[in-house]
C-alpha cells in the first residue's frame, strides 16, 4: 500500500553529514507531493532553524518541531500549534535532576525569545542565535518549548538513564545527540503526538503513514507509524525498533525507501 504521509525526522536522516539535501533526496520528496501524499518534516529544530532545510528541499508545507512541541507553518513561518512545558513543570525537572546528578546545567528554548542558557551551560552548535544567559530560576520565569540539560561528563545516554529515573511521568525526556545533552518537553509531548494530531487533521491513519529516523527522540514517532524506518547511521535503539533499516543519511536511504512507492 502505498503512503498517504511520510514523515521524516531531519539531522541525520535527510541532512547529510555536510549539512546539505542531496538532489536525490529532493526529487523524492518532490515525488511524494506530486503523487498527492503528505511530506511532514518532523525535527527537534527550532522553528528558526527551518528557513534554511526548508529551502533546500523546496517544501513550504507544516512541519513539527522542537520534538513536537511545536506545529510550523513553513509557508507562513508561523506557530500554528504548541504544546508547552509549563514554568512550573520546568523548575519541578531541574530541582529533581540537580538532587540527583551533580554538575548538571540547564537551558530553554522560549516560545518567544529563543535560546538562553544558565552560565554554567556551555552550547555546542555554532551558530547565529542571540545566546543570553541568566540563571535558570530566572529563564523560567514562563512556559518553555523545550528545556535542556547538559552534563560534561556523562554521554546523552547514560545521562537519559538517570534523569528518567529522578524526573518519572512529569516530562517527556530524550535525546538526539551523542555528547550529554538532554532535551526536554511537556508529559506526553513526543514526536508521536505532534504528528499523530497534524494526520488527524490530514485524515490520515498510522496504518498509512511512514516515518524515517536516526536517533531516540525519533523512537515515539517510528512506534506510532505504520512503517518505521531507521538510516544505517542510527542510534542502536533505533536500529532495534525500526520496521526496516535502509541506507544512510549520506547515502539517500529516505529517497532508496521512497523509490519504491513514489
Amino acid at each position: 500500500m502505498t503512503p498517504r504521509l511520510v514523515a521524516s525526522d531531519l539531522d541525520g536522516t535527510i541532512v547529510r553529514s555536510d549539512g546539505t539535501v542531496s538532489d536525490r533526496t529532493r526529487a523524492a520528496i518532490a515525488a511524494v507531493e506530486d503523487a498527492g501524499a503528505a511530506f511532514v518534516m518532523v525535527t527537534g529544530r527550532p522553528t528558526r532553524w527551518m528557513r534554511i532545510v526548508a529551502e533546500q528541499t523546496g517544501h513550504h508545507g507544516i512541519a513539527v518541531c522542537a520534538n513536537g512541541a511545536l506545529v510550523y507553518d513553513l509557508h507562513t513561518e508561523s506557530v500554528v500549534r504548541s504544546y508547552l512545558l509549563t514554568a512550573q513543570a520546568a523548575r519541578d525537572v531541574v530541582d529533581a535532576l540537580r538532587d540527583a546528578i551533580p554538575g548538571i546545567a540547564f537551558a530553554v528554548e522560549r516560545f518567544a525569545g529563543g535560546f538562553a542558557h544558565e552560565p554554567t551551560y556551555k552550547p555546542r552548535w555554532d551558530s547565529t542565535d542571540p545566546l543570553s544567559q541568566a540563571p535558570v530560576e530566572q529563564l523560567l520565569s514562563s512556559d518553555v518549548v523545550k528545556l535542556l540539560a547538559r552534563h560534561e561528563e556523562l554521554g546523552s545516554d547514560e545521562l537519559l538513564a538517570a534523569a528518567r529515573a529522578a524526573v518519572g511521568a512529569g516530562a517527556t525526556l530524550t535525546h538526539s545527540s551523542n555528547d550529554g545533552l538532554l532535551e526536554i518537553s511537556a508529559a506526553d509531548v513526543s514526536k508521536a503526538s505532534g504528528l499523530a494530531s497534524l494526520a488527524a487533521e490530514l485524515g490520515v491513519p498510522a496504518a498509512e503513514t511512514v516515518a524515517f529516523g536516526d536517533m531516540p527522540n525519533d523512537l515515539p514517532m517510528l512506534a506510532w507509524a505504520g512503517h518505521g524506518v531507521a538510516v544505517a547511521n542510527a542510534h542502536p535503539e533505533v536500529l532495534a525498533a525500526a520496521d526496516e533499516v535502509t541506507a544512510s543519511n549520506d547515502d539517500d536511504g529516505v529517497a532508496e525507501v521512497l523509490a519504491r512507492w513514489f
